[in-house]
């Protein structure tokens, strides 16, 4: 049985964690709330104290798990034993080995037409947070003359279309092969959008 937290965080925690696990093992439809509190030992109003709804937790992880890639680009945007191109490889890099470790568990989820609502707002907030590093990575770029786009913000926002195009594949099919073929595709549109130089951008995940 899990013992009580004082500290609301830390309980927060608790109850996304066994979230998680339920959904990766039951599937988020197949989970209840009363499921969470049960495998949490606590009572299903102290899970309401935190969480209006199962949606929220979902919100709540989805969150959790762009906060983490934030997290990481950040600190791989601001490296000075990096390259532009190497950085802006390194980004999607991130973002897509997130979304492939946990597209059992949430993928179908988030592709579910009930929750595209959630999956459109995540995917809006994820772009506001990464458009600094994304900036910078693209500023750094011109200044070593890597590359030579005039509109960063323009370009940066062509980019996160790639992105989006990238993360959407593993619900759109399970091909290796066609998988493969759209990181090269993207590869090429980055490196054209930044007007870098062919083959510079490698994205693997």
């Amino acid at each position: 049985m899990a013992r009580p937290s004082q500290d609301p965080q830390i309980r927060i925690t608790e109850i996304l964690d066994t979230a998680e696990n339920l959904f990766t093992i039951k599937g988020y439809y197949g989970t209840t709330i009363s499921d969470i509190a049960k495998d949490m030992g606590v009572t299903q109003g102290m899970f309401y104290y935190y969480f209006k709804s199962k949606e929220e937790i979902l919100e709540a992880l989805l969150n959790r798990h762009v906060s983490y890639c934030v997290t990481k680009i950040r600190a791989m945007a601001c490296s000075n034993s990096l390259t532009p191109p190497e950085k802006m490889g390194l980004m999607f890099s991130i973002v897509l080995k997130d979304t492939y470790s946990n597209k059992d568990s949430f993928l179908t989820t988030v592709y579910d037409e009930r929750n595209l609502h959630i999956k459109d707002k995540i995917a809006r907030q994820s772009k506001l947070l990464l458009t600094p590093w994304g900036l910078k990575i693209i500023e750094e770029g011109n200044l070593t003359k890597a590359f030579s786009t005039p509109t960063p913000q323009t370009s940066l926002s062509y980019i996160f279309v790639i992105m989006d195009f990238l993360a959407d594949t593993p619900h759109e099919t399970n091909s290796t092969e066609i998988f493969n073929q759209r990181l090269r595709m993207a590869e090429s549109l980055i490196e054209k959008a930044l007007d870098a130089t062919e083959g510079m951008i490698h994205i693997s995940i």
